[in-house]
């Protein structure tokens, strides 16, 4: 156009979010934890780990099946913790993994691993 001025394109398609849905649901994720902490406060290590793995089924099964997502239910704490800290590194891909992790501390982590560790074995036993 004349004089520099540039026109917009009424065709031109919907600017683009910067905020992926997948980042929106992981962060509504680490707020419903920070508020449920906040509610709640930090009780016995088994009821820490039952009101953080309130978050983690959200996505993920807590009765040991598959059903698109993988089963953290049955990990061995090791199997679990290394997970979770390759996902906080950024060494394991998946944004909404590697925000949760990166919310949790690594006593959060710990006491997860030792939740689903146990969970597994209860489910084995019925």
């Amino acid at each position: 156009m004349p004089g520099g001025s540039t026109a917009v394109s009424a065709t031109a398609g919907p600017r683009r979010s910067a905020w992926s849905l997948h980042q929106i649901i992981a962060l509504l994720l680490v707020a419903s934890l920070v508020v449920s902490f906040a509610e709640r406060g930090f009780a016995a290590d088994s009821d820490q780990g039952a009101q953080l793995a309130a978050t983690c089924a959200a996505c993920h099964r807590l009765d040991g099946h598959d059903k698109g997502i993988p089963s953290i239910v049955g990990l061995s704490e090791e199997q679990f913790v290394t997970l979770m800290m390759a996902f906080k590194s950024g060494e394991r891909s998946g944004p909404i993994m590697r925000t949760v992790a990166r919310s949790l501390s690594n006593e959060e982590i710990a006491i997860l691993a030792r939740y689903f560790a146990a969970r597994g074995k209860e489910t084995q036993r019925r």
